[in-house]
This record gives C-alpha cells, sequence and structure tokens, in this order.
C-alpha cells in the first residue's frame, strides 16, 4: 500500500510510484501511435474522414464512463471490505489477550496466543497461496497434511479452551468469550476467502475491456479532421484515462497479493506479533515496518 503524503505538483506530474503508468505505457503509446498514423492519412486523403461524425464516440465515452465507475466501485468495495476483515481479526486478536489474562499458567497463555498469531500467518499466506503450514510452524505446530491448516488451528484452541473449562480453570462465561472470539476469527477468514475466490463475473470484465479497446482504437478517426495533429495528444490521454481506470479497478479487485496498491498484510502481521509477544511479558520485539520508498507492506 502507499503511505505518503499530499504530493506537489511536480509530484502529481512525475511520482511513479504506485502508479500504474508503467504498466499501461506500452498500450498508450500503441494507440498514440496509431492516432499518429490516422492523422497522417486524413493529411493526405482528407475525403476519407469527411463524413466522420464525434456524436457517436460523445455517447459511448459517456456510457463507458459510467460502467468504468461501477465497476471501479466494485472493485474498491472488495478492496475495503478485505481491510475492514483484516481490521476485525487484529480486534478479535486483541480482545483474546484481554480475555486470557485469567489464565494462571503462563506456558497455557502463551500457547494459545502464539497459537492465534500462527492463525494470522496461515490465513495470509492462504490467500496469496502460499505454503500455510509454513507460515503457521514458527508459532504451532500444525497438521500440514490438513486441507485448511488456519481452520484446523482454529480447531485445536478451541479444543483446548473447552479443556480448561472442563478442569475448571475458567468459567463457563469465560468460556463462551473466549469460543466466540474464535468464531469471530473463523468469520474473518470466511469474508477473505469470499473475496479471494469470488472474482468479479468474467462476463462483465471482458465486456469493458474490448468497449475500451474499441473506444480508443476508434476515437482517432473522429478526431482527426477537426483536431489534426492535436489527435494523438488528446488521444494519449483518453487512453491513459480509460487504460488506467481499468488497470487499477483489476488492482483492487484482489487486496491480498503483493502489489503496491494492495493491503499491507506483513505491516498487519507484524502489528499482531508485537502485541502478542508484548503481552507474553516479551521486551525484544520485532520492530514495526515502516514504508520503503512510500510502499507499506
Amino acid at each position: 500500500m502507499i503511505v505518503r503524503s499530499k504530493p506537489n505538483l511536480l509530484g502529481i506530474l512525475f511520482s511513479l510510484k504506485g502508479s500504474i503508468a508503467k504498466r499501461i505505457a506500452l498500450r498508450s503509446l500503441l494507440v498514440t501511435l496509431l492516432a499518429s498514423v490516422i492523422v497522417l492519412v486524413e493529411t493526405l486523403h482528407p475525403a476519407y474522414f469527411s463524413r466522420v461524425n464525434a456524436t457517436p464516440f460523445t455517447l459511448l465515452g459517456l456510457s463507458l464512463s459510467i460502467f468504468m465507475s461501477f465497476r471501479n466501485n466494485a472493485c474498491y468495495d472488495r478492496w475495503w471490505e478485505g481491510r475492514k476483515q483484516l481490521g476485525q481479526m487484529i480486534i478479535e486478536v486483541r480482545s483474546l489477550i484481554r480475555e486470557t489474562q485469567v489464565l494462571g499458567d503462563c506456558r497455557e497463555r502463551s500457547d494459545l496466543l502464539r497459537g492465534v498469531c500462527g492463525f494470522a500467518h496461515g490465513l495470509i499466506a492462504r490467500l496469496r497461496h502460499e505454503d500455510e503450514a509454513r507460515a503457521i510452524a514458527p508459532w504451532m505446530a500444525v497438521d500440514g497434511n490438513h486441507p485448511n491448516p488456519p481452520d484446523s488451528l482454529l480447531q485445536t484452541l478451541g479444543a483446548r479452551f473447552s479443556e480448561l473449562a472442563q478442569r475448571s480453570v475458567i468459567s463457563d462465561w469465560r468460556y463462551t468469550q473466549l469460543e466466540t472470539r474464535l468464531v469471530g476469527l473463523s468469520q474473518v477468514q470466511a469474508a477473505c476467502e469470499r473475496i479471494k475466490h469470488t472474482p468479479l463475473p468474467f462476463p462483465y470484465t471482458l465486456l469493458l475491456h474490448r468497449t475500451i479497446y474499441l473506444f480508443c482504437i476508434l476515437l482517432p478517426f473522429a478526431m482527426a479532421e477537426p483536431l489534426g495533429w492535436l489527435t494523438p495528444v488528446f488521444t494519449a490521454i483518453v487512453s491513459y484515462t480509460f487504460f488506467g481506470l481499468d488497470e487499477i479497478g483489476d488492482d483492487l479487485e484482489d487486496p491480498f497479493g503483493f502489489d503496491e496498491n494492495d493491503l499491507p498484510c506483513n505491516a498487519l502481521l507484524r502489528t499482531l506479533e508485537r502485541e502478542v509477544l508484548a503481552a507474553l511479558g516479551e521486551t525484544d520485539l520485532p520492530p514495526a515496518l515502516q514504508p520503503i520508498d512510500y510502499v507499506l507492506n
């Protein structure tokens, strides 16, 4: 995730970190070159363009803008929902830290809290298609052959809480509270998996991609006669806008990856690590992650 103050005018014009300009540069350049060729043909053979009217492109551009706004809003909603779910995970872990203070056995509490931290690492690894058991291993032993190691870990923690209640180490009310926190973590996992494994409908995205390319390719035909050699300039601006919005939507659709604009999952995990270890009395805490070249991951 990009973390920086609002840039000045020069920063707005020339900043590339977090920008999609590099990824769409080739497409915009090809469309601009095509526009230059079309203007050259119009200059040599103006009769070919005498009947081309810009009105259909105005209507198509307006419709395309509305269509893109709906898609980008849907993609941003996925990004924001992912951030809310990871925030909810932090809330549940902090609540567990408070509610396990009643445990007199420091070793027992340490195992439980480290297990919760392992769940967070396993969930992020699952969302990134990484080795979940390997991510959990530094915090708690888990069955690497289980199809869902993070959920397996929650089952183990639930069994430990149940055992503590049966031994009267914690009251039934306390057990209910602790179990509620595990349910909350399970809900977070289910919501994040829903975002990860349910992309926007492909025909919806495909239609938008095709329409953008058709619009940017055909637009110079309507602009060549009235604008002349200004046509490539305006074509470059329009293609940058439409290709850029399309690329931003692709970025936001999957918020758990490693792109510059994705959620800072590693930083959130480090926050959990520090708070869990501090609750266990450790003073040599890993440093909080800071943005590197404006990117916090």
